[in-house]
């Protein structure tokens, strides 16, 4: 079975420079579910190539030492580094490097190529306009055969003690040492740079993963903002216990078994958010028709007013179960159908992961669990059947409220829909992993 994505590499000649640039210059093409990301127009030869000439091994020690946010660390506005991190047009040093941006949601990796401006005696303009979606451990096997082919290079033309082979053996160590994994995967969900985090906020970090959950703690790890403290598990309780509604675990709506839900990561985060939601509104005989805010409490094993209370519950909505007949649920939204929105995403987190936990937040981050959630509050709130039926083509922002109106959300929990199921375009750069 051919590999989802490659990067391709034939050696070329370069009679100056450093002795790893010299040794590693080459033709270098990546190539991702048969389409050619580094596609563009040579000037000087006025042709179309494929692989531009660069060097693999600025790229691959780029990509080491990225490796951990690559992989990892979703898409962000807020990090200040983030697109030297992500974005290979970075790089720099005298090559015109592709404008390929890579980020992840934890299951999935985006590689996203956009064209490069035209300018005068520029010799080459990438012309590639690409959005590509692969499994993580595609992206992970693609990019360790790539690395693997510039450490043979070095090797053969007798190249030693680069960098590259520094950042690559402890990159293989960190990777396959537990403690260490975990960290750096830490740091890159915080935004920053391996060996760089603050090592208090890392420490209290890993210890309330032993409270509340490893995978709840990567959710919070990821909504962290640049400049302020990681929320700690005291602290949510905290604010669960000043801020939260009763809710009873055993009183909330399952699924039935069997109701063969795919795995997390087998199909995108608005796929599976989606499905899971229109299997539970067929469970329960919603029959396409708005929630009330009663119904929707009960659903998720609380009272009216967690929804009609429009009191903030700080900057997270989260549930914390306390025992499996009591726990507290915080809402962060102050209009209603924030609230409902919220509600609906914690109720998703119970029903899609199909996973025990203690800890259920709803977040900002564009993570995979944060997305399945969303996706999910949408087609349990507002049925993409129904709201199809009722636009009936007419997709003017004005029909959008009038939908969003009947079924108690927000204009923007419709956009998202349409966008989803590919009724109107995603606007500008503003691509995620969900969309394919």
């Amino acid at each position: 079975m051919p590999a989802s994505w490659s990067i391709n590499l034939e050696w070329e000649t370069l009679d100056s420079g450093p002795p790893e640039e010299k040794a590693c210059f080459a033709a270098i093409g990546i190539q991702a579910h048969g389409l050619w990301l580094t596609e563009g127009v040579d000037s000087l030869a006025n042709s179309v190539r494929k692989a531009p000439r660069l060097s693999a091994y600025l790229l691959s020690e780029w990509m080491a030492w990225n490796w951990w946010r690559l992989r990892w660390e979703p898409r962000s506005t807020t990090v200040r580094d983030w697109v030297s991190s992500h974005r290979m047009a970075t790089i720099g040093s005298g090559y015109i490097w592709p404008n390929i941006t890579i980020f992840s949601d934890g299951e999935r990796v985006a590689l996203i190529a956009k064209p490069t401006e035209e300018r005068l005696q520029t010799p080459f303009r990438y012309i590639a306009d690409i959005a590509v979606v692969l499994l993580a451990s595609e992206f992970e096997a693609g990019t360790d055969a790539f690395i693997g082919q510039v450490l043979e290079r070095l090797d053969s033309e007798r190249v030693a003690a680069t960098n590259l082979q520094t950042i690559w053996q402890e990159l293989l160590t960190e990777r396959r040492t537990p403690k260490l994994a975990r960290e750096r995967k830490l740091e890159a969900l915080l935004g920053q740079e391996p060996g760089e985090a603050d090592p208090d906020a890392l420490k209290q970090l890993i210890a309330d993963s032993d409270s509340l959950g490893s995978e709840s703690v990567d959710e919070i790890a990821a909504d962290h903002s640049p400049g302020a403290t990681v929320t700690t598990a005291q602290e949510l309780r905290n604010i669960a216990e000043a801020n939260g509604y009763d809710t009873n675990p055993r009183d909330i709506v399952r699924l039935a078994r069997g109701s063969g839900l795919p795995r997390l990561g087998q199909v995108p985060a608005w796929r599976l958010g989606a499905t899971a939601a229109k299997t539970l509104r067929e469970q329960e005989r919603l029959n396409g028709q708005p929630i009330s805010d009663e119904r929707l409490a009960a659903l998720a094993g609380t009272q009216k007013i967690a929804l009609t209370n429009r009191e903030s519950g700080g900057n997270i909505s989260f549930a914390l179960d306390q025992n499996p007949m009591h726990g507290r649920m915080v809402l962060r939204s102050k209009w209603g159908t924030g609230r409902r929105f919220e509600l609906a995403r914690i109720l998703g987190d119970r029903i899609a992961r199909q996973q025990s936990s203690r800890l259920f937040p709803a977040t900002r981050a564009y993570t995979y669990r944060q997305k399945m959630q969303r996706s999910f509050a949408a087609e349990l709130l507002s049925p993409f059947d129904v709201v199809d039926e009722m636009l009936n083509g007419d997709y003017s922002l004005e029909n959008q409220q009038e939908v969003a109106d009947h079924f108690n959300v927000s204009p923007m929990t419709i956009r998202t829909s349409l966008v989803n199921h590919k009724r109107i375009e995603r606007e500008g750069f503003d691509f995620d992993i969900t969309a394919t």
